[in-house]
């Protein structure tokens, strides 16, 4: 079991496919890891030898930020939007779409589940 930045990565995936349980790894750094310390693409997680594991390791973590660092930062990038009353921050606050999403229907997942109100008629 290749356990890379705090995550047991899948064992039976291929290690391109693999990576990407990481937060902060999709398919296009997944991609560029493999490329650089040339792992062929057809090669399973569980088909790595101990060096090569220790050499993913290190890229990803002298070369990008993953996992509770990255997560830190968005929530301090949102924490400080919040702080300086940007619209996008008040509509962080408020718990609804911050990317210009109609609320008017939809938008559910959001907002959470809808709350009737007593005595009104469409």
């Amino acid at each position: 079991m290749a356990r890379i930045a705090g995550v047991n990565i899948p064992t039976q995936k291929r290690v391109e496919i693999g990576l990407r349980a990481i937060y902060g790894i999709g398919p296009t750094k997944a991609k560029e890891i493999c490329k650089k310390l040339n792992i062929p693409h057809e090669r399973r997680v569980h088909q790595l030898t101990d060096d090569e594991v220790l050499k993913i390791r290190e890229t990803i973590d002298h070369e990008y930020k993953v996992e509770g660092d990255l997560r830190r930062d968005v929530s301090m990038n949102i924490k400080r939007l919040m702080d300086l009353g940007t619209y996008r921050g008040l509509r962080h606050r408020k718990g609804l779409p911050v990317r210009g999403q109609r609320t008017h229907t939809n938008a559910r997942t959001r907002k959470g589940k809808a709350v009737p109100i007593a005595g009104k008629k469409m």
